[in-house]
């Protein structure tokens, strides 16, 4: 009762199913109605070998289907669905599957480079791009001159890859060869005359390269610096130039103020400014003018050509890094400095014009560089307050018309900052409350904020967990009320001599024995031990509550009190807020 056949329900399914697919871009096509990225020029139907009837616009579905334009133009019948791969491939000539397109262009391209005694340098994202252009696809090998050879690898690189679409060719040596793979879309008749006209356009390419790199070798960095200064960066930040002699000067303040997890390495402060110093001078070369995506690359380049330090080089090179989530940090300290120091000025430079990222927008990519401010810091082991590198980068700006001064926007950034940082433990797979507990205690040093968290994570998993933290949680709670809700001021750290009962006098002396202990501890990182101390601490903390009344009618005995606690939760504080857990 109440069915319906299935050849009636997908009949008005399938008109609502292709209207619906997304595109970035949709047109309209012919005098129709109908809008679709491309023009529709037919509709295959069939629930096994019955035709699923339907219309969309002036279109009728059908049986018949067509192949590649050259091998299989078609039209071909379809008898039955399940014969569609098969027509496809054998009539229409044409590789559905881009899987097996994928394998065919790797394995042709390869047995082609063979034949040169080279391999390919296959690219994953440009495979995958040609593989999707391509529907029967037909690898082809060119060649260039080998006195193009005189670029740098990247160029050549770049050149066969953005343009051409066409993939390197790398010998023995490691060294190019004057060979590129290029994927075709046919089994031309004439495969002689279209290598030569692939080889005509990249040569055009290649010698518009070898122009820009000698025109670039004549200039110069000083002349790249001076024409920085024209180059804005954003309106009320200043020039492009500006950036750099700031980036400079907060890489200085880092070769100060950063201490390292493991073995301290030598910090060269001059390498550090200088690597800052030059950075975006490549911004305004030929060859970057022309191939975008070499920046920072070429920077390295021109810089071991124009006899700078190897260290200063391979920073600006890796400057941009990480580029995404699936990207390496900088391999280098002076790389780290530079994109922190790049990053940080972006961000605070954003927010004091009120840029701050939206739900949908976040045009100038404000949450990756702090995600990678975050990486960068656990990753590499600097420890550094990062909220006082933001202050110094805004201090960098000088006189500038904000539109959120720094007392308002630091504030907000700390905040961003923070949730990235959140979002980021969490997509590890933390837990959220103690993430939290951990962020809301102290945000500044990354690094310790995911090694505290670790500790605490294995110290959720232990059977008195529960008890410490509501035991602490008591402490941190009575607390808050008295000092934030009832507006009591405490005046300074507790008195000895106004402790009368036994209970508190044991919880201070307790507190002064474990004081030295706690400080070796925090100084060495040795979060595990630290929430260790809470057993300890946790008998002497319980008999406080069950013997002693914190909010006694003595005045200065209840402050006394509020003070003790005071030194309690300020040293447990400082490893996690207990009050955001919830037990």
């Amino acid at each position: 009762l109440g069915g319906e056949q299935a050849l009636s329900l997908v009949s008005g399914i399938c008109p609502a199913i292709i209207d619906a697919l997304p595109f970035p871009k949709r047109m309209r096509w012919g005098s129709g109605n109908i809008t679709f990225a491309r023009p529709l020029r037919w509709l295959l139907a069939l629930l096994d070998a019955e035709v699923v009837p339907f219309s969309l616009g002036a279109l009728r579905s059908g049986n018949l289907t067509y192949g590649h334009r050259v091998h299989g133009p078609g039209p071909f019948t379809v008898p039955h669905a399940r014969d569609y791969f098969t027509v496809i491939r054998e009539q229409g000539g044409i590789i559905s599957d881009s899987r097996l397109r994928r394998a065919h262009i790797v394995e042709e391209g390869n047995r082609l480079a063979a034949e040169k005694t080279g391999a390919v340098l296959w690219k994953e994202s440009l495979l995958d791009e040609v593989q999707g252009l391509c529907e029967r696809p037909v690898p082809l090998l060119g060649n260039f001159s080998p006195s193009y050879l005189e670029l740098p690898r990247e160029v050549l690189l770049a050149a066969m890859e953005t343009h051409q679409k066409s993939f390197g060719l790398e010998g023995q040596d490691g060294n190019l060869l004057p060979y590129f793979l290029t994927v075709l879309n046919l089994r031309p008749s004439r495969p002689e005359g279209v290598k030569k006209g692939w080889e005509r356009v990249l040569r055009a390419r290649l010698e518009d390269a070898r122009f820009f790199w000698r025109t670039d070798l004549a200039a110069g960095f000083d002349t790249w610096r001076n024409a920085l200064d024209s180059v804005v960066f954003l309106a009320p930040l200043g020039s492009m130039g500006d950036k750099a002699r700031r980036i400079s000067r907060l890489c200085g303040w880092l070769a100060d103020s950063v201490r390292f997890v493991a073995d301290t390495p030598a910090v060269d402060k001059e390498k550090a400014l200088r690597a800052g110093l030059l950075c975006k001078a490549d911004l305004v070369s030929t060859m970057v003018r022309e191939f975008d995506m070499l920046q920072g690359i070429m920077g390295a380049i021109y810089a071991l050509r124009a006899g700078e330090a190897e260290d200063v080089a391979q920073a600006i090179r890796e400057q941009y890094l990480p580029a995404g989530p699936d990207s390496q940090v900088p391999s280098t300290l002076y790389g780290a400095f530079l994109s922190l120091a790049d990053k940080a000025d972006t961000l605070t430079g954003c927010f004091g014009l009120g840029m701050i990222p939206t739900g949908a927008a976040d045009p100038y990519g404000l949450r990756r560089a702090a995600l990678g401010m975050a990486r960068i810091m656990r990753e590499k082991g600097l420890r550094f307050d990062l909220f006082a590198f933001f202050a110094q980068a805004v201090e960098e700006y000088g006189p500038c018309e904000w539109k959120l001064l720094p007392e308002q926007s630091l504030p907000r950034l700390r905040e961003f900052l923070t949730m990235r940082l959140k979002h980021q433990f969490l997509a590890e797979g933390a837990e959220t409350l103690l993430v939290e507990a951990c962020l809301l205690a102290d945000a500044s040093d990354v690094w310790a904020a995911s090694a505290r968290l670790a500790a605490l994570t294995a110290f959720s998993r232990t059977e008195d967990f529960s008890a410490a933290v509501l035991t602490f949680k008591r402490a941190a709670n009575i607390l808050r009320k008295q000092t934030q809700e009832d507006e009591i001021l405490l005046r300074g750290p507790y008195s000895p001599e106004l402790l009368v009962d036994e209970a508190e006098k044991a919880l201070a002396a307790e507190l002064e024995r474990l004081s030295p202990l706690f400080s070796q501890l925090r100084r060495e990182d040795r979060y595990a031990e630290l929430f260790a101390l809470l057993r300890v601490l946790r008998p002497f903390v319980d008999a406080f509550f069950d013997q002693v009344m914190v909010m006694c009618e003595d005045e200065d005995k209840r402050n006394n009190r509020l003070s003790l606690l005071q030194a309690l939760v300020s040293r447990l504080g400082s490893l996690a807020d207990f009050t955001a857990l919830q037990i």
